[in-house]
């Protein structure tokens, strides 16, 4: 509702102003302090179209100020802003309040303690020591991780905490801009989605990871299908720096990406190759392979295609199964994926199916912990980095994510939340509040490139500082020295487990020497990498 009368406040308080202000001068004057009201509620407005600091001011002037009454504009507490509920599961304000304070710079120290049930089932820490270190000078430097070392012929130094994917298309221009901006500023990569490298993503100069998706946007055919040629084409662009290849992810495991017709622009339907006006619905599985070792043939063709750039693939875990018939392939073939992000069932999109939100993929824990075992229990792990995404927005988010198994970490809602996303969960829709997801170029304009690129660099950096802080605090001198038994998890009120004993970490080699957990054994036996 609110959308809709957005741009007739403005002039109608504007107008309503002077017709009081006529009726004062020329007649009764008590109509003079209706006209003053009127008169501050116009430069109320017209200061707020002119700031770059509140996307929701920018696009509704004077009726916006409502948000800040309300405190925040999510749909818990908003309901005009709300028509459906389909963008998977929403952040919780503590969340949200820790990632703006971050993209503000705004000190993110509390008073008095935590507000959390520390007795609950699921509160989990990391333990730390009586002999703590010094936080390292400059982390996002200090804790880069190499990809692709000794296999690629241009191996890259990936930051510990980097964008996720997200297209252009699902997310508008000015806000791939201001992202991409902000990874180029903090030295970090920026995750296409699986749109296809738009000019948007390029423009900036920060570093890509460019996700190839089952509709093979930026590298697809007039068949819908992979074309090599426009890939290393494409692929030979500098500041591309890694290609990943999209099974599957958290919010929509098996179900092919969704973009909506009302947000399918000329400009968009003409980098995808896709045709306007109707649904971009992307296959659920892709056509350039069908197999396991036929996944590892495709990667290996890609990394040549790219003049030896890292490739790898995403995924959600679904059949452990399937991850073995992936590690056998490995082991059958030898070929190996330079990195691979395992995508948690708690990640969300701007369009899924409720179901699929909400009920199908492993959460990102068991996923992980699952690839992370496999790929040591084949003795590869030492080989193949491994990223993780899944609501991984703090530092402790990442330190946790690495107790469990990975190297690195990804975010999608995090950086949103530092371009001025308020979860309105109108992502669908086109018609985002703040301009993130939308491509109305009216909704657009309240995305300030240059004021949000800062943020997004701000979030970044004061979340690695935060990890940076957390690693001292355990006594450790680098993530890496992270390990499970680390990070402590409650299960009831006098359950208290690490990692380590909440689930069985894996010896190298032991999946090929016969020593599988009888829990796994039907999974590894009924494996092949000839088949998913």
């Amino acid at each position: 509702m609110i959308h809709r009368i957005r741009g007739v406040v403005l002039p109608g308080v504007a107008g309503t102003t002077l017709l009081l202000l006529a009726i004062g001068l020329f007649g009764d004057a008590w109509f003079l302090l209706p006209a003053a009201l009127g008169g501050a509620l116009t430069a109320l407005g017209l200061r707020d179209l002119s700031q770059t600091e509140h996307s929701v001011l920018r696009n509704y002037p004077i009726l916006g100020h409502l948000r800040f009454l309300l405190e925040d504009i999510g749909p818990e507490a908003h309901p005009y802003f709300v028509e459906s509920n389909t963008s998977g599961r929403p952040f919780s304000r503590d969340q949200r309040s820790l990632i703006y304070a971050r993209a503000g710079d705004v000190s993110d120290r509390k008073a008095f303690g935590t507000e959390l049930d520390v007795y609950s089932d699921g509160y989990a820490w990391i333990a730390p020591s009586l002999d703590p270190r010094t936080p390292v000078e400059n982390p996002t430097e200090a804790f880069r991780v190499l990809v692709g070392e000794g296999r690629c012929a241009q191996p890259y130094a990936a930051s510990i905490f980097n964008i996720s994917g997200m297209s252009f298309g699902a997310l508008g221009a000015n806000a791939i801009l201001a992202l991409n901006r902000g990874a180029r500023r903090g030295g970090f990569a920026h995750d296409t989605g699986e749109g296809g490298l738009s000019r948007y993503h390029r423009e900036p100069g920060g570093d890509l990871i460019w996700q190839i998706g089952t509709g093979y946007f930026g590298c697809r055919n007039a068949q819908g299908g992979f074309d090599a040629e426009l890939f290393a084409h494409h692929a030979d662009i500098d500041s591309v720096k890694m290609i990943e290849v999209k099974i599957s992810q958290g919010a929509k495991p098996g179900h092919g990406g969704i973009l909506p017709a009302r947000k399918i622009t000329e400009e968009i339907a003409a980098a995808r190759r896709i045709t306007p006006g109707r649904d971009c619905i992307s296959p659920p599985g892709h056509s350039a392979f069908d197999s396991p070792v036929g996944l590892l043939e495709f990667v290996t063709r890609l990394r040549e295609l790219s003049g030896g750039k890292p490739v790898g693939f995403k995924l959600c875990v679904g059949d452990p199964r399937e991850v073995f018939a992936i590690c056998k392939a490995m082991v059958d073939t030898g070929l190996r994926p330079d990195f691979i992000t395992v995508d948690g069932g708690e990640g969300g999109t701007g369009a899924a199916p409720i179901e699929f939100s909400d009920h199908l993929g492993a959460p990102l824990r068991d996923g992980l912990i699952l690839v992370h075992n496999a790929l040591v229990g084949i003795g590869v792990r030492n080989e193949i980095k491994l990223a993780a995404s899944g609501k991984r927005s703090s530092g402790f988010d990442i330190a946790a994510a690495i107790a469990m198994g990975a190297d690195w970490c990804n975010s999608a809602r995090g950086f949103m939340f530092a371009t001025g996303c308020i979860q309105s969960q109108r992502c669908h829709t086109n018609e985002c509040p703040v301009g993130v997801a939308t491509q109305d170029p009216h909704l657009q304009r309240a995305l300030d490139v240059e004021d949000k690129a800062e943020r997004v660099y701000r979030f970044h950096r004061n979340t690695v500082t935060a990890l940076a802080e957390i690693i001292a605090a355990a006594g450790l001198e680098h993530p890496s020295d992270l390990g499970p038994e680390l990070l402590w998890w409650r299960l009831s009120l006098t359950d208290v487990r690490s990692l380590d004993r909440l689930y069985q970490f894996f010896e190298p080699g032991q999946l090929l020497d016969g020593r599988i957990p009888e829990s796994l054994r039907h999974s590894w036996e009924a494996a092949s990498g000839a088949r998913w």
